[in-house]
């Protein structure tokens, strides 16, 4: 069972760095790619939100920096350290 979730955590990291990869490439909305990176938001959204809401996108003039996925993947590392 621990090395089930292990693995899980595991896949999980690697599907937010993929996700955050994926975020800076500018993708159109018929390529193949575009389904993945939803799928891959659909998984990773609902639990960078409450983050977000703790820690807001640090603002650079236009632009925002968003921390949140640099936390999320501390916090499934010491999960995964935990297990």
């Amino acid at each position: 069972m621990r090395d089930l979730l292990r693995i899980a955590l595991d896949l999980y990291f690697y599907a937010i760095i993929v996700w955050v990869i994926l975020s800076w490439v500018p993708v159109t909305p018929g390529h193949p790619v575009t389904r993945f990176q939803y799928a891959l938001g659909r998984i990773i959204e609902p639990v960078l939100r409450p983050i977000r809401q703790l820690l807001p996108p640090i603002r650079m003039g236009a632009a925002a920096l968003d921390l949140s996925p640099i936390v999320l993947i501390f916090l499934v590392q010491i999960l995964r350290r935990l297990v």
